[in-house]
């Protein structure tokens, strides 16, 4: 079920590919330089913050996941540079069928269109080789740019959920915006493409 990976996805200057042990300075180096404007958004333990895994632990937990087909964890490069990252994660079988996906960018890039590009590019992975038949993706209805991804993407809302993720220390409420394979025949990247050319 693991579809192959490691996997590599392109679309024009936008590459996504597996998470390296090489990459920690230049992972550690955005991170650092985009903490307080990331911060709000970041998943929080409820129970408190552990000893966070080194770069090499969480590279290999990364792999392993893939493996196993639960995850597929990609960096996210803009013109060869990593600005980011995008992860599908609760990959579920049998009749669901469905997969979540979280991501976070660099906000000296953020606005040109990198991340939608990238989550179109996840999204017809999921629904082309994996057969998954749904994506959905999870906002905090502060975060106006995320919000916009989603409005890009034409993806569907699906209404509040209350209380559903510890984000930034707190159970935050969050909107659900999904995509089932049969609403993108032609592939979801293929349709935010068309939508900008209208523009």
């Amino acid at each position: 079920m693991s579809a192959g990976w490691p996997v590599e996805l392109r679309d024009g200057p936008v590459r996504l590919r597996p998470l390296r042990r090489r990459d920690a300075t230049a992972w550690r180096a955005v991170r650092a330089a985009n903490a307080s404007w990331l911060r709000p958004w970041e998943a929080t333990s409820p129970e408190g913050s552990g000893p966070a895994p080194s770069f090499p632990q969480m590279v290999r937990g990364f792999a392993r996941e893939a493996r196993a087909g639960r995850m597929l964890p990609f960096v996210v490069e803009l013109d060869g540079n990593l600005v980011g990252q995008i992860t599908v994660s609760g990959i579920t079988w049998g009749s669901l069928r469905s997969a979540h996906v979280g991501y976070w960018i660099d906000q000296r890039v953020a606005g040109r269109g990198t991340i939608p590009t990238a989550l179109a590019l996840v999204t017809d992975h999921c629904f082309g080789t994996l057969r998954l038949h749904r994506v959905e993706i999870n906002i905090r209805p502060e975060n106006a740019a995320s919000l916009r991804v989603a409005e890009k993407l034409g993806m569907r809302d699906e209404g509040l959920r209350r209380a559903y993720l510890h984000i930034d220390g707190a159970w935050r409420d969050h909107r659900t915006f999904a995509v089932t394979a049969g609403e993108v025949p032609e592939g979801l990247l293929a349709r935010y493409r068309a939508s900008q050319r209208a523009r």
